[in-house]
């Protein structure tokens, strides 16, 4: 809502709310006037003092009339800050707040501490902006710290400050120095994030969003929220994110919720502010024995507030307790505090558990989640009990009357949206968001069905409803569409290569793409953008921001210029150019690192060159690890490796594609022949296959295709020289892919090379992997460490199917289905398999021996030999058909793997890429089989 207002409008909104607030500070010292609207004989005000005795302790407490200052900042500033926290979030909090406003006076003038750093390679110094160390301890402990000093602040109102004037206008003018001073040592909005004690007060009342705060992550806006922003000349506003804090709530609140949801201080705020708000009120009852001296109002006007402070603190039964109130005070507040975070948790703790019982499916992270909302929402209308309410009670009973149906309704209407939240729903709104975008990329037809709506108007179960209805959304589409999807959540660090599976399930679920397809789009983003699964980048929404800020501000300057942005133009930039590039370095903390991806992103060419070195390094480690599998000391072992063999050889094809596709880019440019003569050196097999082709190497140039195409220096060979221990090292690396058929294949065969480290790494996979498969393997493995392949049921099974013609290179998702429900059949030689006329219930694999298929061909008897990983009656299982042949086991051990026809057809049902490899293979069968019976 708010969001959506120019900075412009705001930043003069900022002043004006500023200027009011130093005027007001500036009253406390010198007020001269407003003291005679509380005279007791004045005509018409409303906040003469009355005639009434005030008790404090039994006494009546002596009233002067009094300047205003105090009463307009407790009784009306604070409150009003509250309401807008709640209803309308801290977006609009945020951007009007006077305080976070003076923080960036040094930023504005350019005095921040800044931090020295040289390149030891090049001697070049540059200048960082000083930033919050997420591992120091004020990273780690600010909430306590926010915490702490709200409570001092609480303590010091009844202490010092709730009518003293001269010390409140002190303790403010205190407060701005600290924020000013903290803007000067760090940068961004540190003040706002780490020090100011009103932050928790606003993750409390306008987390996980306010009744009319806008949603951050359904937004098509870059500038979302509160977000740090700048206007540019041309009245165009830019981010101004310098990443201070990750998560950051001034880009999307409801993240920077669920982030910290399940944090021990999230809870602590929580439950511990409860308390202190009760303290903090109850209080003014136990010192003065009664509830007319807070809602008189009194407690504003007492001017001798320091000389209490060691009387007694509290007035309990009739009798003052003999408890200095500078004690009292803190006591009181922190018992409260204490006591309400302890019965936080104890119910926290029973509803948990009654929900274990009674709703099982209901998440333990929703159960605290509504926990904290009835909390937020229960505190909320407690504080309007008493804030404020001095002054409401001057007004009309009608006017209060609405005042109170007004807190309670939108309150409600606030706890109604709020209780409805959860994480899930979030990540789902947040995809189905991503998933929008990538369809308006795929610029489909799309109007037809929407009945004059835009495609961002559909909620998150229509857009997946017509991703699935559209005639133009092919597999190939829903594969770019997924993977762009799957590109920009690791951009912004919502999910890492591995959270990505679990935490895009519900999308996959929605449009039926599987978990192997998804190891695919991985394996593809990795190739395309090497740096993208990198786990030394830093990768977050936030940092995203701040990069793409300043990407934007130097590509303004460079036009302006009219320069084309990249490496050499920043080198040759005028004096003054130069400087100003080296401000926007310190405004957004711009490293060496940083600016280097960001000046290889203006060249295409340049970054694709680089991209393509970086593949190149990795292929001589695929190459190596292909060559260990390839020893004879594993020779026993083959059918497992050529699972192992298979996974590295589509990785090979995969870069080599990649970069093939980068010289195609680059044609005849300086780096193009040393990256192709690298590749040639590297694979020059692979290469050649795919170089023949269609169409791939007619788009590269002549010069580039000889050097493809040219003997290479290095001979071609598989080493022998591997030892067991370099081979091991080889199948460890293997370990940490994603697919669990390569996981378990991998640790089979390193327990068969070393059992002592098979235990080990069975050890560790038994006990995170979450595959069936892999924790089957890992505790075969730990039991008995030397078994043989046929002592594991499940990984045998895939194994065989693995390496049959039927099967080979289905989805692993399919195969480990298939495996689940497959049996393994044991025959003697002779033994009758399949007999003629039998109904077919199951597609036979023939795994280990030999078999002999008889039949009639043209009133002729024929016979057909079956050698191991080929099937024996499909044609009969697709068609449902009773068997035509008879199978004899034609060895002594004949092993089949039978899969029931049912299992079958099941699969074929949910896998449409199962059901068409099935139809490709049959059509490839049936082919042959004409030719043979033309022949004839």
């Amino acid at each position: 809502m708010f969001a959506q207002i120019p900075e412009r409008k705001m930043h003069w909104v900022r002043w004006v709310l500023t200027i009011g607030w130093l005027i007001a500070i500036a009253s406390l010292f010198y007020d001269p006037w407003t003291s005679a609207l509380t005279e007791p004989n004045h005509p018409w005000s409303p906040l003469r003092l009355p005639n009434t005795c005030v008790l404090v302790q039994g006494q009546c407490l002596s009233e002067q009339p009094y300047p205003l200052g105090t009463t307009l900042f407790w009784g009306a500033i604070v409150p009003a800050a509250i309401f807008i926290l709640l209803v309308f979030g801290h977006e609009l909090w945020r951007r009007i707040c006077p305080l976070s406003f003076l923080s960036q006076i040094p930023r504005a003038l350019g005095w921040q501490r800044q931090f020295k750093r040289e390149n030891k390679k090049t001697g070049k110094i540059r200048y960082e902006l000083a930033k919050v160390n997420a591992d120091s301890w004020l990273g780690k402990n600010y909430p306590y710290l926010q915490f702490g000093w709200l409570f001092a602040g609480l303590c010091g109102r009844i202490l010092f400050f709730n009518a003293d004037r001269l010390i409140l206008a002190s303790w403010l003018l205190f407060t701005i120095a600290a924020a000013i001073s903290v803007g000067y040592l760090y940068g961004g909005k540190s003040w706002c994030q780490y020090f100011c004690p009103m932050a928790p007060v606003q993750s409390i009342y306008s987390e996980p969003g306010g009744l009319l705060s806008s949603k951050a992550h359904t937004s098509d806006r870059l500038i979302t929220q509160s977000m740090c922003r700048t206007v540019l000349p041309d009245g165009k506003e830019q981010s101004a994110c310098v990443a201070c804090q990750n998560p950051c709530i001034d880009i999307d609140a409801e993240r920077n919720y669920w982030d910290s949801l399940n944090k021990p201080e999230t809870s602590f705020l929580r439950y511990g502010y409860v308390g202190l708000v009760v303290g903090y009120f109850g209080y003014y009852y136990l010192y003065a024995g009664n509830w007319n001296y807070y809602f008189s109002g009194a407690w504003l006007r007492q001017t001798d507030q320091l000389a209490s402070l060691f009387s007694p603190g509290l007035y309990l039964f009739g009798q003052s307790i003999n408890i200095p109130k500078l004690v009292a005070v803190p006591l009181v507040l922190g018992v409260c505090t204490a006591i309400s975070y302890k019965m936080g948790q104890w119910i926290e703790k029973r509803a948990k558990s009654y929900s274990r019982k009674q709703q099982p499916q209901l998440e333990l992270a929703t159960i605290r989640h509504r926990i904290f909302t009835l909390c937020t929402f229960g505190i909320f209308n407690f504080f309007f009990i008493f804030g404020g309410r001095p002054l409401v009670q001057l007004m009309p009973w009608s006017v209060q009357y609405l005042y109170d149906l007004g807190l309670v309704s939108l309150s409600t209407l606030w706890l109604y949206k709020t209780w409805r939240r959860h994480s899930d729903l979030y990540a789902r709104e947040n995809l189905a968001s991503r998933f929008r975008k990538q369809l308006e990329k795929l610029q489909l037809n799309v109007s037809q069905f929407l009945d004059g709506r835009v495609i961002n108007d559909l909620n998150i179960h229509e857009v997946y409803v017509l991703a699935k209805v559209l005639p133009g959304f092919t597999r190939e589409k829903r594969h770019q569409a997924y993977k762009g999807v799957v590109r920009d959540a690791l951009e912004e660090g919502y999910v890492n290569y591995s959270s990505s599976l679990e935490v895009l399930q519900q999308m996959r679920q929605e449009l039926g793409i599987t978990d192997d397809e998804h190891r695919i789009v991985l394996e593809e983003l990795g190739i395309e953008d090497p740096e993208l699964l990198s786990p030394n980048r830093q990768r977050s929404l936030e940092n995203q921001i701040r990069l793409s800020g300043y990407r934007k501000s130097l590509e303004r300057l460079m036009l302006l210029q009219s320069k084309q942005p990249d490496r050499a133009t920043l080198v040759q930039l005028s004096p003054e150019d130069t400087a100003e590039v080296r401000s926007l370095r310190r405004e957004y903390s711009i490293t060496a690192q940083d600016e280097e991806w960001i000046l290889s992103g203006f060249s295409v060419n340049e970054n694709s060159a680089k991209k393509a070195e970086f593949l190149l390094t990795q292929l001589p480690d695929l190459i190596a690890c292909y060559r260990a599998l390839n020893q004879p000391m594993l020779q026993k072992h083959q059918a497992v490796l050529t699972l192992l063999r298979e996974n590295i050889s589509h990785k090979k094809e995969l870069i080599v594609r990649s970069v093939l596709e980068t010289l195609v880019i680059l044609q005849n440019e300086p780096p193009a022949p040393i990256l192709a003569q690298s590749l040639q050196q590297a694979s020059p097999s692979i290469l050649i296959e795919i170089l023949q082709e269609e169409g791939v190497g007619d788009r590269l140039s002549a010069e580039i295709r000889q050097v493809l195409t040219q003997p290479g220096e290095i001979p071609v060979f598989c080493s022998l020289e591997f030892s067991s221990s370099e081979i091991l090292d080889r199948l460890a690396t293997l370990l940490q892919e994603q697919n669990p058929m390569i996981q378990a294949a991998s640790l089979y065969i390193i327990a068969q090379l070393d059992p002592e480290r098979g235990a080990a790494s069975s050890h560790y996979q038994h006990s995170n992997s979450s595959s069936p498969l892999v924790q089957e393997t890992a505790k075969k493995l730990l039991s008995s460490p030397n078994s043989s392949l046929s002592e594991f049921p499940l990984l045998e099974k895939l194994v065989y199917l693995y390496n049959s013609n039927f099967f080979h290179r289905m989805q692993s998702q399919t195969l480990i289905a298939l495996a689940e429900r497959a049996t393994v059949k044991n025959y003697a030689q002779g033994e009758t398999i399949t007999e003629a006329g039998d109904t077919c219930r199951e597609l036979l694999l023939l795994i280990e021996g030999d078999a002999k298929i008889h039949y009639q061909t043209g009133g002729l008897a024929q016979t057909e030999q079956v050698r191991p990983g080929q099937t024996l009656d499909e044609l009969e299982v697709l068609a449902h058909s009773n068997s035509e042949n008879t199978i004899v086991a034609d060895s002594k051990t004949t092993r089949i793997l039978a899969i029931s026809i049912d299992t079958f057809d099941d699969l074929l049902d949910q896998d449409p890429d199962f059901a068409r490899r099935v139809l490709e293979l049959e059509s490839k069968h049936l082919q042959r089989f004409v030719r043979s019976v033309q022949s004839l």
